[in-house]
């Protein structure tokens, strides 16, 4: 009897193969970035965006930093309600230009919103939001109890 080697028929459903372009789907989202995205198709975040943000943590404050160039004062609002603090705004799209004029467009533009929990509780009464070349900076005074207290030890 001759053995005959065993080979897969390339005409078999493989669900495998339906999961891993999937996976490869998930992690392309996941990984995208808009900035790197601009030229190709986006997918589900077509014209979407969100400002970038640092927040930084001092003894007495958080510092929150975002980047929102091509924006007034007065497109921006801040507000913090109970442990979140939301800024909001608008990058309108120059009314000049018409949109069959474009060769390329990569600049986003609309409404966008952040969301940002606190890691601690602050005075709300007290926050303070500047805005200058582009960046918007939020000072809020953290709460009495927020902030971290030292305790001597009588050593006896």
């Amino acid at each position: 009897m001759a053995l005959i080697t065993w080979r897969p028929r390339q005409d078999w459903w493989d669900p495998f193969a339906d999961l891993e372009r999937i996976q490869r789907e998930m992690n392309r989202l996941f990984n995208l970035t808009l900035a790197q995205e601009t030229s190709r198709h986006v997918g589900l975040l077509d014209g979407a965006w969100i400002p970038a943000i640092d927040i930084y943590d001092s003894k007495d404050n958080l510092l929150v930093k975002a980047d929102i160039p091509g924006l007034t004062k007065d497109d921006i609002e801040v507000t913090v309600q109970g442990d979140t603090l939301f800024i909001k705004g608008e990058k309108k799209q120059d009314k000049d230009i018409k949109e069959k004029d474009y060769i390329r467009t990569e600049r986003f533009y609309g409404a966008f919103q952040r969301a940002i929990r606190l890691p601690v509780e602050v005075q709300a009464d007290k926050v303070e939001a500047t805005y200058k070349n582009g960046v918007l900076e939020v000072v809020l005074p953290k709460s009495e109890k927020a902030k971290p207290k030292q305790i001597k030890l009588e050593i006896k």
